[in-house]
């Protein structure tokens, strides 16, 4: 699409921008020589090194690590028990003592251990989705971030053209004046114009230094690098579907938790048996003899009810919070996308048919001003070169905007996931 845009401007405008890009190139050492960023650079930048990767690694362990505290079943107990000890009476005797060591152990009923592990397995996928949807929001930033960068760098151009016509502008009523067909203030009115034309571009440039080093503070470097143009244009949208939304993945996790709590509280309507086998000293006599017990916790489903109740409550919530999202994510995919058409139409109609026209208006006026005569005035020719500019900076401004919502919609439908492999595998 660039190169279609440059085509179209004039010969001197096209070899100034290669130039610039030469030299553009040429000022980035920390990427290479004839290598400019371009956005999948800044973003595998940010998804390989930022500093937050390490805290969900840390969050993705603890995680794995309740999944296996889950996989512990209850502890065996061993005691021991002194009976007849110091008492009164006949009792009164050490000897008289009776000590019992035994050897309890628990016997889980229901699926309680089953369904412990599918909860922490449950919550081992929210963490990952967690992650991964804090993971996009920092690269949906970058993306914004390298948007801005480029509209910058874009004012430049803008900027540069503007000085050049201010100038031959300036050069032009110079010599009108000096052949008075133009007042005196009309020359300084055009040093006025190219003094302005200066200030613009010196800002521009600025601008674009602390787009550019906005952007590289997400990776801990510096604004010495060139950016890449040509994704700056109009790019026909994919495929988008709601259901691709790792929003929509998350709550999907939740959900998932939910019913696997639900099973963990059904398991609570199982008692628990408990066996106990132990070995008894008589003091008097000396002797031994062994000791077997058990014990089942009593009740009904009643005693547990709330908690499933519960857990069913919290499950049905989840399904209709996905419910909900899903309409919410359809419906700003699809106010993203009927935007970003309006604004390429816009976009296409200021290339098409705003730019040449000003462009052309721009020539004729200028040539009618050349020539010396009276019909045309420095005002005019200013005003015809204002259009122009005012046209391809509403350009650019409409591209930023393109490209803003364009990184919303890659968020929504996490477009650059794939780039989180790298460091989830960190």
């Amino acid at each position: 699409m660039l190169s279609i845009l440059v085509a179209r401007r004039p010969a001197r405008l096209r070899r100034a921008l290669a130039i610039g890009a030469a030299l553009a190139a040429l000022s980035a050492p920390s990427i290479g020589a004839a290598q400019s960023l371009s956005l999948s650079d800044a973003l595998s930048r940010v998804a390989s090194g930022d500093p937050s990767v390490a805290a969900n690694a840390a969050r993705l362990r603890a995680a794995d690590a309740a999944i296996t505290q889950a996989d512990v079943r209850p502890r065996d107990v061993v005691g021991v028990d002194v009976e007849d000890f110091a008492g009164t009476g006949p009792y009164s005797p050490l000897e008289r003592s009776q000590t019992t060591a035994w050897y309890e152990r628990t016997w889980e009923r229901g699926g309680k251990r089953e369904a412990r592990i599918g909860a922490a397995r449950s919550d081992l996928g929210i963490a990952v989705e967690r992650n991964r949807l804090r993971m996009l929001d920092l690269l949906a930033q970058v993306q914004a971030a390298w948007v801005d960068a480029l509209a910058a760098e874009a004012v430049i151009s803008i900027a540069e053209q503007r000085l050049a016509a201010a100038q031959r502008v300036e050069a032009e009523t110079g010599r009108r004046v000096g052949r008075a067909l133009d007042p005196l203030f009309a020359g300084e009115r055009a040093r006025t114009a190219v003094a302005q034309a200066r200030i613009a571009l010196d800002q521009a440039r600025e601008t674009a230094r602390i787009a550019r080093a906005s952007l590289a503070a997400f990776w801990g470097g510096t604004a010495d690098y060139s950016l890449d143009p040509s994704p700056f244009g109009i790019a026909t949208p994919g495929a988008t579907a709601a259901e691709d939304s790792p929003d929509l993945a998350l709550l999907a996790a939740e959900r998932d938790a939910a019913g696997a709590r639900v099973r963990l509280a059904e398991t609570g309507n199982a008692g628990d048996p408990t066996a106990r086998v132990g070995v008894r000293h008589f003091g008097q006599g000396n002797d031994v003899a062994i000791i077997v017990g058990g014990s089942i916790p009593l009740g009904n489903r009643a005693a547990n009810r709330g908690n499933v109740a519960r857990a069913n409550a919290e499950a049905q919530a989840a399904e209709a919070e996905i419910a909900v999202a899903r309409v919410q994510v359809r419906r700003e995919i699809d106010r993203l996308t009927a935007e970003r058409a309006s604004l390429a139409a816009e976009i296409v109609r200021i290339e098409r048919e705003v730019l040449p026209s000003a462009e052309r208006a721009v020539v004729l006026v200028r040539d009618g001003f050349a020539r010396g005569g009276t019909a045309f005035t420095f005002l005019e020719v200013n005003q015809a070169q204002q259009a122009v500019v005012d046209a391809r900076s509403r350009r650019v401004e409409l591209l930023r905007r393109f490209h803003l919502d364009g990184a919303r919609l890659d968020r929504l439908t996490g477009r650059h996931a794939s780039l989180l492999a790298s460091a989830e595998n960190r």
